[in-house]
């Protein structure tokens, strides 16, 4: 088994026993396993998971999809939704983003979620039917090879996902791909300060855990630039490890017709 292909199983199963964490789950808070108490979010790590979300914005979604929330910052505020858009979120777990996006685009609008996780996928297709969503979509597929067609879509977001990738070039040319000309992305993910090297990052903490496998700020916006993205910004909100922050991501996919430039550079160094 190569590398590439060992890192993706770890990250299948760890999210595979969180999906299955949730599922266990009775309404009264009890696990098939005999254990009770108030249901708890898997995340419960300050940095991480439901506390980044305004609690009125969640309040009327299913708890399973709440609890699950693993993610590190709120997209579907960063990706400042309107009515009638189309969203595809990267990564869509138990389905907490992909149902707030429905919310904001409304009837005209549609949401997709792509993940490869059967277990997640099943969560959240549930987590659907039990919001009555009708205007969502969840797709059996890696965050590399898409399972939609080219500009399927106005915005794509993501929460904490790309970093787990072992082909991040392969993701952001996605991204791309499957964007409407002048479509654009609002994402959040675990970004390390440029000073850190790919081995300072491992001695920081796991891939599985977000952090072993992030990008710098420099390799991001670099990333963007290459897979065809303008105005690109990564934005530090806070520290989850040292020179390591969950950050907000955002850029805007090239139309043929503005093929000028790449956007100022004075917001994109290290802070």
């Amino acid at each position: 088994m190569s590398t590439t292909d060992g890192l993706r199983d770890l990250v299948r199963d760890h999210y595979a026993a969180a999906a299955r964490a949730i599922g266990s789950r009775d309404a009264s808070g009890c696990c098939d396993d005999g254990c009770c108490g108030p249901a708890q979010p898997l995340e419960t790590d300050q940095r991480f998971g439901v506390r980044l979300y305004d609690p009125a914005s969640t309040a009327d979604l299913p708890d399973e999809a709440v609890l699950a929330s693993l993610g590190c910052g709120n997209p579907v505020a960063v990706a400042d939704l309107h009515p009638g858009e189309r969203v595809l979120d990267l990564g869509s777990g138990g389905g907490i983003d992909v149902l707030l996006s429905a919310r904001r685009v409304g009837p005209e609008g549609f949401a997709y979620g792509v993940d490869m996780t059967e277990e997640m996928l099943q969560l959240a297709r549930a987590n659907a039917a039990r919001a009555g969503a009708t205007n969502v979509e969840f797709l059996d597929g890696t965050i590399e090879d898409v399972p939609l067609p080219d500009a399927a879509v106005d915005v794509v977001i993501s929460n904490c996902v790309v970093n787990l990738s072992t082909d991040k070039p392969a993701v952001l040319a996605e991204m791309a791909r499957v964007l409407v000309p002048g479509g654009r992305i609002g994402i959040s993910d675990v970004v390390a300060e440029d000073r850190l090297t790919p081995a300072d990052r491992l001695a920081r903490g796991s891939h599985v855990g977000c952090v072993a496998g992030a990008l710098s700020r420099r390799e991001y916006l670099d990333g963007l630039a290459a897979a065809g993205f303008v105005d690109a910004t990564v934005a530090f909100t806070h520290e989850v490890a040292d020179g390591m922050h969950a950050a907000i991501v955002r850029a805007r996919k090239l139309a043929p017709a503005t093929r000028q430039g790449h956007g100022s550079d004075d917001e994109q160094r290290d802070s």
